[in-house]
């Protein structure tokens, strides 16, 4: 029996390597489409054995591209998205709404068996975030376009190679002393990253369409929590002080001026929401 073809944008992410390994080992044959084939070929090829991975350089804007190779896919799942924006091209109305609508129409027009779409966790309330605005407005437009789509939307994703917690760990090695935004008290609770791919699995084996699944690990936590584990794992003592929300509005504005802001405008907003389930 001929291998299903999983079509996978934003395939070097820390969940796309974990999923390539889970669905290759499991005889599914998976194209891997990424920006740059120099930078990321290498990894990738390491993910899956020999002929049950395809690597395709594509500008996920170059229409002609991506219509071929929907096509030609059974399975179409879309991982892309970003934290902040960046230039003209790299915005969220672009990365969050517009290529999903793309994408979830032309997986309409060509049959594709299932579409399966990474969102976030605990944006309903955010209506002040631009980032979540993006993303409930992507949903939306994907369920009009795709009835059976699967949406999966996870609390913030852990490995040992993540950005979140690495991200707050470089830092803590450098800084004395750490901001809290809104006293630490805004609660996540972590998925592990071979978890959330294991659960993508699932949807793909046995056929799941037409839901909404939140995914989170077994453990609530806030933020000053998070740090707090973080610093026991890299042995250094740091001062938490929370931050008025004035001067965290006055750092963020300095901040995002870095190619990686630790902390954007849009981001402090969404902090003010708890990334828990909604029941």
């Amino acid at each position: 029996m001929k291998p299903k073809n999983c079509l996978i944008f934003g395939s070097s992410g820390q969940i796309g390597r974990n999923l390539i390994r889970k669905l290759t080992k499991n005889n599914y044959k998976v194209t891997a489409v990424t920006r740059n084939y120099h930078q990321k070929a290498y990894v990738l090829k390491t993910q899956a054995n020999p002929g049950y991975i395809d690597i395709v350089e594509c500008n996920i804007f170059d229409e002609s591209k991506i219509r071929d190779l929907v096509k030609r896919a059974d399975i179409c799942i879309n991982l892309i998205g970003i934290l902040f924006e960046k230039g003209k091209i790299n915005t969220f109305e672009n990365i969050h709404e517009k290529f999903p609508i793309f994408l979830s129409s032309l997986c309409n027009e060509y049959h594709v068996e299932h579409f399966i779409h990474l969102s976030a966790l605990g944006i309903e309330q955010a209506i002040d975030s631009l980032y979540a605005k993006s993303k409930l407005n992507g949903e939306e437009s994907i369920r009009k376009n795709f009835k059976v789509a699967t949406i999966l939307k996870p609390s913030v994703v852990y490995s040992v190679d993540d950005n979140f917690t690495t991200n707050f760990m470089s830092i803590l090695n450098i800084l004395p002393i750490f901001p809290l935004y809104y006293n630490g008290e805004t609660k996540f609770m972590p998925i592990y990253c071979s978890d959330l791919t294991e659960i993508i699995y699932q949807v793909i084996n046995q056929n799941l369409k037409s839901i909404t699944i939140e995914c989170v690990g077994a453990e609530q936590i806030t933020l000053k929590e998070i740090l707090q584990k973080l610093l026991k794992l890299i042995g250094k003592k740091r001062l938490l002080v929370p931050l008025p929300l004035l001067i965290a509005k006055l750092m963020c504005f300095f901040t995002e001026l870095f190619p990686k802001p630790l902390i954007t405008k849009d981001q402090l907003r969404l902090l003010r929401y708890s990334n828990v389930p909604s029941k």
